[in-house]
């Protein structure tokens, strides 16, 4: 049964996940914004969050300048595949550190390594 929470419930999961980024990692996070959207794009309905931007290793001196990478986070396939809010709150956690991660430079298969796939 999927987990039916409210946007703001939602999005204050998402703050917590990103409070918790060790402050040491925070600090290098550049000119990002991570915005929460109900349904993911329709060509790919099951996608948990997306990175929309240029990975601080691709950065380059002519990035300066840049409207702000974006990272999205899906609430409904997040609700819809998790039966608790333990299980959601976990699934939110690892979306959001997989996400970031993705602008630090790290692709997926590192991500899967790490258990963060």
């Amino acid at each position: 049964m999927a987990i039916d929470m409210t946007r703001e419930r939602f999005e204050a999961l998402v703050d917590q996940a990103l409070d918790d980024i060790p402050d040491e990692l925070a600090a290098l996070i550049r000119n990002v914004v991570v915005l929460v959207e109900d349904e993911p794009p329709a060509d790919d309905p099951d996608l948990l969050g997306l990175y929309d931007g240029v990975a601080l290793t691709d950065r380059d001196g002519s990035y300066a300048g840049q409207l702000p990478d974006r990272i999205f986070i899906f609430r409904n396939p997040l609700q819809e595949m998790c039966e608790s809010e333990e299980e959601l709150v976990d699934e939110v956690r690892i979306t959001v550190v997989h996400e970031v991660a993705h602008h630090f430079g790290i692709d997926d298969d590192r991500l899967h390594d790490l258990g963060y796939a």
